[in-house]
């Protein structure tokens, strides 16, 4: 039997693993469009941006860090100030294991608990976990960005997927 998911908020001495997890992703996936891997000082420097409103969280299993997410600013225009980008990233060896689904779970109950009224989700062209984790999450489809990226000498398209917390009724 696995040992149990735990799921808690990133500090610095994660930062290495979170590099770690991310850089594997820049290599091997369509996950993000860097193309270039981060040092763990660019990583620390990212950390520090987020602060306590865009929280970090981490996935740990038998005290190792197998994934992690976070909650970043839409845009530094205030008036999107309650909304935010949920990203999540599980190391290849810990795919399929609900790990993923666990990040987001935890990451739409952060952004309830800090109030944000609107999460978006982008996701690449040939990310179908991500896309079927985000829709199972309560993420709907709003629409699609063509080939806005290059990655692996292809262009790929981009969906956008948005959750409303608190949503208006119609008018």
């Amino acid at each position: 039997m696995r040992s149990p998911i735990v799921i808690r908020r990133a500090g610095h001495a994660d930062v290495p693993a979170i590099a770690a997890i991310y850089n594997e992703a820049i290599r091997t996936t369509t996950a993000t469009f860097d193309t270039e891997p981060k040092t763990v000082e660019d990583r620390l420097a990212w950390f520090d941006a987020h602060g306590d409103r865009h929280p970090i969280l981490v996935a740990e299993r038998d005290g190792t860090v197998v994934g992690w997410s976070s909650l970043s600013r839409w845009s530094d225009r205030c008036a999107y100030d309650d909304t935010a980008e949920t990203s999540f990233y599980v190391a290849s060896a810990h795919r399929g294991e609900g790990i993923g689904r666990a990040l987001k779970a935890a990451t739409v109950a952060e952004a309830r608990r800090l109030g944000y009224h609107s999460l978006i989700a982008r996701v690449a062209e040939g990310s179908d976990a991500s896309l079927h984790l985000n829709r199972e999450a309560g993420f709907t489809l709003v629409g699609t960005l063509k080939q806005v990226g290059m990655k692996f000498g292809r262009r790929l398209d981009v969906h956008i997927l948005q959750m409303l917390l608190n949503e208006r009724p119609a008018s």
